[in-house]
């Protein structure tokens, strides 16, 4: 038995586990017993040892050689396996993976696969069964961008949850898809459900940008190209000034930066999840990192620009950091949606 005390927590789910028990998960407060009881009795499984038949019960002398797991609070059955697999692998040195494939969860070690767990509504077998590639086993969720760097961030967000991520950049031959919408939700899904119909594929698709109030929301959907067609980050910069250069009071010049993020999928209704960042646009740039009008963005009450922040402290406060957290709160339960 371990000293070690693992923990997994988000905004649905609480899971605390030690090492040293008897391969038991139990429940506290409103967690539903017979639903802990019934997975319980699946997990198990995948941590019994085998007698070598000739051990006159020595294999056995220690049958505390498992986990104990208390749920706290459970939305996503995902990520208690995978809390119970993590446990079993760090503990043992197994490698047991983790994955879903439409709203079923996946259990796999050295290509044998050990577990499938199914929805309370069972999943279509059409879709279960449909891709027979072993590279393809799995979801996989396809981001409508080329940018390597969105991709990466997003790619961390998906792994959490089993999910493979591909960008544009695995599609070449792909026609790009005109943004012709006039709000953020409008663009965004746009560009999700056309490459949902070409691909076949479950695509995530963001639309973001800046709102002034004093402005009357501009340049909203048209801010990279506030400008002009050929727009650069610093003659929007420089025009956002000019149009603001008569708003002198510092609440007046109000601001929002938005993101709406849309995840579609064939034959399903798409996910929507938007997220606003509330500040002020100063009177000057400062600051060196960020891009876009993040050297004019006053974030909030701080004073600070969001040029100023590191990366990890924007993603944590940012409209797109806001927007991808309630999309991981929402996207477990779409999935599983017929």
């Amino acid at each position: 038995m371990t000293d070690k005390i693992y923990e997994y927590k988000d905004a649905e789910n609480w899971f605390l586990g030690e090492w040293g028990g008897f391969n038991a998960i139990s429940g506290l407060g409103n967690v539903c017993d017979d639903a802990v009881y019934e997975l319980s009795q699946q997990l198990a499984k995948l941590n019994t040892s085998k007698c070598c038949g000739n051990c006159h019960g020595d294999c056995h002398s220690d049958d505390r050689n498992g986990y104990n797991v208390t749920v706290v609070k459970k939305s996503s059955d995902f990520q208690l396996i995978r809390f119970v697999a993590d446990m079993i692998n760090q503990e043992t040195n197994r490698k047991l993976e983790v994955t879903q494939r439409v709203g079923a969860v996946i259990v796999t070690e050295a290509e044998q696969l050990l577990l499938v767990h199914l929805p309370e509504n069972g999943v279509e077998a059409a879709a279960f069964f449909g891709q027979t590639s072993e590279a393809d086993f799995g979801d996989t969720i396809l981001i409508a961008t080329r940018n390597e760097g969105k991709t990466k961030e997003f790619r961390k967000m998906f792994e959490k949850i089993g999910i493979k991520v591909e960008n544009l950049n695995d599609y070449p031959d792909l026609p790009e898809v005109e943004e012709t919408g006039m709000t953020f939700e409008e663009n965004a899904r746009l560009k999700a459900e056309t490459i949902s119909k070409l691909t076949g594929k479950m695509v995530l698709a963001d639309d973001s940008g800046l709102k002034v109030d004093a402005l009357g929301g501009l340049p909203g959907v048209w801010s990279a190209r506030f400008s002009g067609p050929d727009a650069t980050d610093e003659s929007n910069n420089a025009k956002l000034l000019h149009e603001l250069a008569m708003v002198f009071d510092h609440k007046d010049r109000s601001a929002q930066f938005h993101t709406t993020l849309v995840v579609a999928a064939p034959d399903k209704d798409s996910l929507v999840v938007e997220a606003d960042w509330p500040g002020y646009i100063a009177m000057e740039a400062k600051g060196d990192n960020g891009f876009g009008y993040d050297p004019l963005f006053m974030v909030g009450e701080t004073g600070r620009h969001a040029a100023e922040l590191t990366a990890e402290e924007k993603n944590n406060i940012s409209h797109r950091g806001l927007a991808v957290k309630k999309l991981m709160e929402a996207f477990p339960v779409w999935q599983t949606k017929q």
